[in-house]
């Protein structure tokens, strides 16, 4: 690695790991562990890998381990309503202006009506809905799209000389293809980001009231918007197989037939839903890939030279493929996941009790060397590639393939038309566990 990768991913001592590790709270996190989580990681593994926790509740850094609690969806539940209770459900918080019609903290009734916090049947049936529009046909018919807006920006960034890779070019791909799938209007979209950002900032462990008040007021303006935009397609209804908010307002009208119905508070959280799981986690996939090739330049100049050589398009596809997945493993773009215990069980032989809180550190687990050879490294002709980051079982992530596109054309390209992007100086971390990635990122061509 180069001069700028120590400052990028700065290295931690095996001592210092240690010691983050054995203390480890996710409500009082240091500051070195949001740079460089992953040797605490390694620490928990092999000393800890069911880490009981300050509040009672268990750290699960093993890949199997993960694996067995994704498949019990029956005994582990992704429902949040006692979670989250405590959490949003407190005063001032749940008092007007930021309060739903029935005193709720807009975050507590946005969290806990979203697909991902919810179990089946209830999960089952928005699932169902969401998929039908984003069948394999569909996401094949985004790509012509998804090209032309991503060589729009890079045109962006040519003419200027250069840019920030999140705010010019990350963070841009995927606000426009949920706004696309939701039909948004063009002139409306501005928002978008900084009301994802806010939710999803208020899914951290440790929870700031700054940060609550502008998530929650985040909530409230977003359903506010989302009214409107419901009652137009009421009226104005687009094609289902392609707008994800039509297939919602009919899979809610079809209710009376006793399949698919959405209340309006699951259609309108949905939609909000549907913008945040494919806004940050997507922008985090792109951003974290190029800023690793930075990190990492014998991967990068492996990668030119493999799209250079590639025959035909379908084998660039498959060099990207590969190389996506791998940028998925190594920086997790959803470092951390949540369960409950419904009744008491084990896990690969660890006995846990009813109710038991379990976080699934998935950042850990897709650096686990019982299942990755050379899991530190970053290898972009790694296959057989088992990581976790879009979860497992019946909640892994609904619009992975759509993310996967999004990361294979936009790094892709990217590459292709920058082979010699420079980051001048060190780019800034968002300074969160759960979620990582980074808020700037200047280069130049």
């Amino acid at each position: 690695m180069n001069t700028l990768a120590a400052h990028i991913t700065p290295p931690l001592s095996a001592e210092r790991a240690q010691e983050i590790a054995q203390s480890l709270d996710l409500r009082a996190l240091p500051r070195d562990f949001l740079d460089n989580p992953y040797p605490v990681y390694a620490a928990l593994r092999e000393a800890e890998p069911f880490k009981r926790m300050p509040d009672g509740s268990y750290f699960l850094t093993r890949h199997a381990d993960l694996v067995a609690v994704y498949r019990d969806a029956k005994v582990f539940s992704s429902d949040k309503q006692v979670e989250f209770g405590p959490k949003y459900n407190h005063a001032p918080f749940n008092q007007p202006p930021l309060a739903t019609p029935d005193g709720l903290a807009p975050l507590f009734e946005h969290h806990t009506n979203s697909l991902v916090f919810n179990d089946p049947p209830r999960h089952t049936r928005v699932r169902r809905l969401i998929m039908g529009a984003l069948t394999r046909r569909a996401i094949e018919a985004m790509e012509p799209g998804l090209v032309l807006l991503v060589d729009s920006l890079l045109d962006k960034i040519e003419a200027q000389g250069g840019g920030d890779l999140i705010e010019d070019f990350a963070s841009a791909i995927p606000v426009e293809i949920i706004g696309n799938l939701l039909d948004v209007p063009q002139a409306d979209r501005e928002p978008l980001r900084a009301w994802s950002l806010a939710i999803l900032g208020a899914l951290e462990p440790a929870l700031t009231p700054e940060q609550e008040t502008l998530g929650n007021r985040s909530v409230t303006e977003f359903l506010a918007y989302l009214r409107d935009l419901v009652a137009d397609r009421r009226l104005h209804p687009g094609d289902p197989e392609h707008d994800v908010l039509t297939r919602l307002i009919q899979g809610e009208q079809d209710g009376d037939r006793g399949v698919d119905a959405l209340s309006e508070v699951e259609l309108l959280h949905n939609c909000v839903f549907l913008l945040n799981a494919g806004h940050e986690t997507t922008t985090n996939l792109i951003g974290n890939a190029l800023i690793s090739l930075q990190e990492w330049p014998a991967q990068r100049e492996q990668l030119k030279a493999d799209l250079h050589t590639a025959a035909s398009a379908e084998e660039r596809d498959q060099i990207m493929g590969l190389a996506v997945d791998e940028f998925l493993r190594f920086e997790s773009s959803n470092q951390l996941g949540n369960r409950r215990a419904l009744q008491a069980t084990q896990v690969n032989g660890v006995d846990l009790p009813a109710g038991a809180l379990v976080t699934l550190c998935i950042g850990a687990a897709n650096r686990d060397p019982a299942v990755y050879a050379n899991p530190e490294q970053l290898d972009l002709r790694r296959t057989g590639n088992k990581h976790l980051a879009f979860g497992f079982g019946v909640h892994q992530c609904a619009g992975l393939s759509l993310a996967r596109l999004e990361g294979r054309i936009a790094i892709g390209r990217f590459l292709q038309r920058f082979p010699n992007y420079q980051l001048p100086q060190a780019p800034v971390r968002g300074g969160r566990a759960r979620f990582r990635g980074f808020l700037q990122a200047p280069f130049s061509i």
